[in-house]
């Protein structure tokens, strides 16, 4: 089921969690990676790996904006090439490892796998900044032994949530049932819809309608927007998108999402989420967060058994069904991007 684009921006961390001169190590589709923030705040990306003896960067020393191989002492510079090797004048033209191009944005650090001179940060995604003014937002992330394929199906389907989540999100069988306008956006697929009769939160007398915008685009990085309405506002709008101004909106919240894959078998999930400051404080954030925790938690459990029922009997076929659509979808453009990208 692996299949991933290599030209294409993938977030690496937060930027919150990268300090000054402080190696931080990754995988990033089985490459071995090295961050580190240089004393001026600009990130870079090397190879994790020293030519001399293989020894890991991310084990090294940030001496200026250069990194040094704890191993044999190789200092190398931000564009991975060796500038000292102790004990010897010459530097051989191989004393070097492959740098990445790297932007911060939205709160995280994306790292380009592919040829560097197709790297565009104009390209990357948008998302809802993790320190927006108009957002209460929290941020965390999961490590999942399983491939990020798997991973990212499991966020394209909701039809799973009334059931695996029904002591997490507790929400109704209507986000199961209910089908959504499904729109195709040119590096991805977006998921609309009006879910009426739902409770204002779990385990609450007054009902509500909700609109909910979905979207997952390529390489796999999700948005959503939740927004809870009087009765009958579904109605009210024939069922299609409110205005953005419409008075009565309770609990309007967004969450941006990224899944990352660093091996074959394992992926690192990261995700903020959060309430409109007019509509939740950080209690509500807090709420909202240790929900989502408990969710995902929920998710890596059964991801990880599914991966590891795929590795048992690899050549078994699953069904498809109607709530398949909107993954396979997905996956059509990410073909159609793979191909354009000469990947497929």
């Amino acid at each position: 089921m692996t299949k991933h684009i290599k030209n294409s921006w993938y977030v690496a961390s937060w930027s919150k969690d990268l300090g000054v001169s402080e190696p931080f190590a990754i995988t990033i589709l089985n490459q071995p990676l090295v961050l580190w923030r240089t004393p001026d705040g600009v990130v870079r990306v090397l190879e994790d790996r020293c030519m001399h003896r293989f020894a890991p960067l991310s084990l090294g020393r940030c001496e200026g904006d250069r990194l040094r191989c704890r191993y044999h002492g190789i200092v190398f510079n931000t564009e991975g090439v060796a500038v000292e090797i102790p004990g010897q004048d010459e530097i051989p033209e191989r004393a070097c490892v492959r740098a990445y191009p790297a932007v911060e944005r939205h709160g995280w650090v994306w790292v380009w796998m592919g040829d560097r001179d197709r790297a565009n940060p104009e390209s990357i995604p948008h998302v809802t900044d993790l320190d927006t003014p108009e957002f209460h937002l929290g941020a965390h992330e999961f490590d999942m032994n399983a491939e990020a394929t798997l991973v990212l199906d499991n966020l394209l389907d909701f039809s799973h949530i009334p059931f695996l989540h029904a002591d997490s999100f507790g929400i109704s069988r209507a986000w199961a049932t209910t089908h959504p306008e499904m729109v195709v956006l040119e590096d991805g697929v977006e998921y609309r819809r009006w879910v009426v009769d739902e409770e204002l939160v779990p385990g609450s007398e007054e009902l509500v309608d909700v609109w909910s915008v979905f979207s997952a685009r390529v390489p796999g990085i999700i948005t959503m927007w939740n927004g809870y309405y009087p009765l009958g506002t579904a109605k009210a709008c024939d069922f299609g998108p409110p205005p953005p101004d419409l008075p009565g909106g309770r609990n309007i919240n967004v969450t941006s999402q990224a899944v990352t894959p660093m091996t074959d078998r394992t992926t690192r999930y990261f995700f903020s989420w959060g309430p409109r400051k007019d509509c939740g404080d950080e209690t509500i954030r807090d709420y909202l967060m240790a929900m989502a925790a408990k969710a995902f938690g929920e998710d890596k459990v059964m991801v990880e058994a599914q991966q590891a029922m795929i590795d048992a009997a690899p050549d078994l076929r699953m069904l498809t069904i109607t709530a398949d659509s909107g993954q396979q979808l997905y996956h059509r453009i990410l073909d159609e991007h793979m191909r354009e990208a000469g990947e497929r």
